[in-house]
């Protein structure tokens, strides 16, 4: 299956957030701590260009241990500033603010010695959809500052949110890019959901899911739908289609219903803590 997803919408989002780079101080990068090269948006760097960075590995609590000690590790080596977050359960949020100051400590004491005291520090907020940008700002606010939504693009335009007198937010939509780079990138973006499901076929899609843990997680997919595993991913589908009873009338199996199921146990973590790409493939 062609993996890609680039609506219109988001042509004119990039642009509005080149613009609105020229007033941000740092830029506070989403992505995905179970993909976390693969939902790095390529785009960002030049938009980010000669601005202080911060990586957010965000849903790490669905990644496993290993990786997010891993990537912290990878990103650390490259210069950046990187935390591991929970966003929807708050953790990791508190040493977000300190992660700031350090980031721009060179800009604050410029400032400092310009005599400007307590100037705060504009930060642009970025990811691709559904990367939990927005349940971030909320939970970094303490309060309903955006709109939130399982699914991507459910932040459309920019949103100015102020924290605190250190720290102004800008919140943007998730972006995508026109042509992803690999297959396998656009495979893991559908994989987390940052793919309109619309146009995704799930029993592909699930296959797919199944094809990785087979091979990297085999005791949790066994585990999670008490099955005995198959070579063959669709076989393995069609045993947790059994196994879970999605039939239609007749006892016709409802493998798209299955599929569905899969892909969301993925998504949600209710087959355990799973991790798709490690720093060795990005060397």
């Amino acid at each position: 299956m062609n993996y890609q997803w680039y609506p219109g919408h988001m042509t004119k989002a990039k642009r509005m957030m080149q613009e609105d780079s020229k007033l941000v101080d740092l830029i506070i990068e989403l992505v995905d701590a179970r993909i976390p090269m693969s939902s790095r948006n390529p785009d960002i760097d030049e938009i980010g260009k000669n601005k202080f960075r911060v990586i957010l590995l965000n849903k790490a609590d669905l990644a496993d241990d290993r990786g997010n000690a891993l990537w912290t590790g990878y990103f650390k080596e490259k210069g950046l500033f990187v935390q591991e977050v929970n966003a929807r359960l708050g953790k990791g949020i508190k040493n977000i603010q300190p992660l700031v100051q350090e980031a721009c400590r060179e800009k604050i004491e410029r400032d400092r010695k310009r005599g400007i005291i307590n100037r705060p520090v504009r930060a642009m907020v970025v990811g691709i959809p559904n990367v939990g940008k927005s349940t971030f700002i909320n939970a970094f606010a303490g309060r309903a500052c955006t709109k939130t939504g399982n699914k991507p693009g459910v932040t459309k335009g920019k949103q100015w949110i102020r924290l605190n007198k250190n720290l102004e937010l800008l919140d943007t939509p998730g972006i995508l890019w026109p042509r992803f780079e690999s297959q396998k990138v656009g495979e893991r973006l559908a994989m987390i959901g940052s793919i309109n499901d619309e146009i995704i076929h799930a029993d592909e899609l699930a296959v797919a899911v199944i094809g990785f843990l087979q091979d990297k997680y085999p005791k949790l997919l066994e585990e999670r739908y008490q099955i005995a595993l198959n070579e063959n991913a669709y076989k393995t589908l069609e045993e947790i289609c059994i196994a879970k009873r999605c039939f239609l009338k007749g006892e016709t199996p409802d493998m798209m219903r299955a599929s569905r199921l899969v892909v969301e146990d993925f998504r949600s973590g209710k087959i355990g803590k799973i991790t798709l790409e490690y720093p060795e493939e990005w060397q």
